[in-house]
């Protein structure tokens, strides 16, 4: 039988290895996005693992979501912010993504992607690549925000 100090420890350990993959997940993709964002290269497996990392973050905070409504809290408040506003990050980054490419056709004088089919076919080309290098950019910045706020997490989930 596990005494109530030992239930509290598992606890601790679980929060802490939560944090700690969702951590490693989002730095997966904020280091291959920064690779290709810096090689100006697309990367379907990017994408990917940012929205596996993505996932993890949401899973971690209905996790501790569901510690809360069990009556398990940290005593430790800041723990909570670096839990759930991984959530927030990546709300803000996706939207941030969308006026990356809408600021790109704006400085070229782009209406919409109508207007880019209407560019030479070369032209289609660098408009596209300027708006995939901007958003890949964006994003990649946001999993590696993520990495620190799950690793501070981690770091303050001993309150439990």
């Amino acid at each position: 039988m596990l005494h109530s100090g030992n239930r509290l420890d598992i606890v601790i350990q679980a929060v802490v290895a939560g944090a700690l993959v969702v951590a490693a997940l989002n730095a997966l993709a904020g280091l291959l996005g920064g690779w290709r964002w810096y090689r100006c290269e697309a990367s379907g497996t990017f994408w990917l693992l940012l929205r596996i990392g993505q996932g993890s973050a949401l899973t971690l905070a209905l996790a501790v979501g569901s510690l809360a409504a069990a009556g398990k809290y940290s005593s430790v408040h800041l723990f909570y912010l670096y839990a759930l506003l991984p959530l927030a990050v990546g709300f803000v980054a996706e939207q941030l993504r969308v006026i990356s490419a809408q600021t790109i056709l704006d400085r070229r004088e782009l209406a919409d992607a109508q207007a880019v089919g209407e560019l030479p076919e070369a032209q289609q080309r660098v408009v596209v690549a300027e708006i995939m290098r901007r958003e890949l950019g964006v994003m990649a910045l946001s999993a590696l925000v993520v990495v620190f706020l799950a690793l501070r997490a981690a770091g303050t989930a001993h309150g439990f």
